[in-house]
């Protein structure tokens, strides 16, 4: 789209409804409802769910997210009618799967004539070699010594740009970074060129200030007494008013609950980022370093000065590894001295896995509230053990990961025996086995990754 007069002018208002596959669905169907966004986008992949979709597929599950129906069903009716277009990478591990199944919800809603762009091309695993090497750990593909279950590269905005251009009013898309979500409807509206490194970096930042939803409205911030937010259960959903030149105020709808003042949105802005001069993406290496951020009324707070460079020339692609099973088993005990049955319990189940199943994969014991997260090998000083002496009650949780589900499996059928066969006064016992996976990331040329978009109607 070529700039003109009327695109300087011009402020879009970038919608987005979530920030994670399981996040919630009312305040995205408020945006939507109340909103007045011209584009409105989820984001809903990671890692490790873009992984676990690769496993659901292998097992014969749909490898699109399996909240699609629930998260699109009470939004695509008022986004049509308000003239808001969706984004969202929920096609995860089958995009074109994805695309059917809203076009068959659009159908379902009387919404005929609805266009879906599906990008597909993201998967990448035809084109790895076992001697390429590991960005997130030592050695090459081929050493990981796992199956690989699925591979995926970090596309970017471009496809998502030719999809709108088809007209699409939903844009579906697998394993596309998270920024992107929101940097192709302003590269769409204002006709940045691809090597506008400034303004792209400018729209980076928009995307990546909104992509985690409630985060920048007083989600992951709160913290009584500090940091009080107002109104948690009723958080709004952020929305960006960006201009031509990428400068953007972060706000949310008026009596929701939350809060968008400069420190919710400085902490956003450094989250996952770690060089802000160099945040390297498949659109520019944004540079966030010359950001100012300035509360402009209630709930109300202006960006501007980020930048960028050219983009790099290698894709980060995901790596996917069938990991083997997780065995988990969790019990509680209370009243005095419940933190040493809690550890006797863990050593019980240490010694009969050990001794009597012969496991040799690595066993983790822990005690919730008093060493799960910070342990001494992790840097953190070791209980008090007159405090842990004097802790009312405890949850004790043993875990293993295998290969062999059958060993998962019996971890967790031990932690169960311990109703009887363990110290005293456990109980609430449970236990699960879930399949696990491993992630690994490689880059690869960025010129062998070819994307295509293809167009539904409903």
């Amino acid at each position: 789209m070529a700039q003109d007069a009327t695109a300087h002018a011009r402020t879009i208002r970038i919608g987005c409804g979530a920030g994670f596959s399981g996040d919630r669905v009312d305040p995205a169907e408020d945006l939507a409802r109340r909103g007045a966004l011209d584009y409105l986008f989820f984001e809903c992949l990671a890692e490790r769910t873009l992984a676990a979709a690769h496993v659901g597929m292998a097992e014969g599950r749909p490898g699109h997210d399996p909240h699609l129906s629930r998260r699109l069903t009470p939004v695509l009716a008022p986004c049509r009618e308000a003239g808001t277009r969706i984004l969202t990478n929920m096609g995860s591990a089958d995009p074109m799967a994805g695309g059917e199944a809203a076009a068959e919800i659009a159908r379902g809603l009387g919404l005929q004539g609805l266009r879906i762009a599906v990008v597909t091309g993201d998967d990448v695993a035809a084109l790895l070699t076992p001697d390429m090497k590991l960005m997130d750990a030592e050695g090459t593909l081929g050493e990981v010594g796992l199956p690989m279950i699925g591979a995926n590269a970090y596309l970017g905005a471009a496809p998502l740009v030719d999809g709108l251009a088809e007209g699409a009013d939903l844009v579906i898309t697998g394993r596309i970074a998270d920024p992107a979500l929101a940097l192709a409807p302003l590269i769409h509206e204002f006709g940045w060129g691809d090597a506008d490194w400034s303004r792209l970096g400018a729209g980076t930042l928009v995307g990546h200030l909104l992509e985690c939803a409630s985060q920048i409205t007083g989600g992951y911030f709160a913290d009584p007494g500090r940091k009080d937010v107002a109104g948690m259960a009723w958080l709004g959903y952020p929305l960006a008013e960006v201009g031509a030149d990428g400068a953007a105020v972060i706000t949310k709808l008026p009596d929701t609950g939350g809060l968008v003042d400069r420190r919710t949105v400085l902490e956003q802005m450094l989250y996952e980022v770690h060089d802000p001069a160099a945040y390297l993406t498949p659109d520019v290496t944004a540079d966030f370093s010359g950001v100012a951020i300035t509360q402009a009324g209630t709930d109300r707070v202006s960006v501007h000065g980020a930048s960028g460079h050219a983009r790099p020339e290698g894709l980060k692609v995901t790596v996917g590894f069938a990991g083997g099973f997780l065995g988990e088993g969790e019990i509680s005990y209370a009243g005095p001295g419940a933190a040493a049955r809690a550890r006797l319990a863990g050593e019980v189940i240490r010694t009969r896995m050990v001794e009597l199943h012969g496991c040799q994969d690595p066993i983790r014991v822990d005690l919730l509230g008093l060493g799960a997260l910070l342990t001494p090998t992790e840097g953190a000083a070791a209980p008090d053990p007159d405090w842990e002496a004097l802790a009312p009650e405890v949850r004790l949780r043993v875990a293993v990961r295998s290969r062999s589900r059958e060993l998962a499996e019996t971890l967790a059928r031990e932690v169960e025996a311990l109703w009887c066969a363990g110290p005293a006064g456990g109980g609430g016992a449970r236990g699960r086995v879930t399949q696990s996976v491993v992630t690994r990331s490689v880059l690869i040329d960025r010129a062998r990754v070819r994307p295509q978009v293809k167009v539904i109607t409903a």
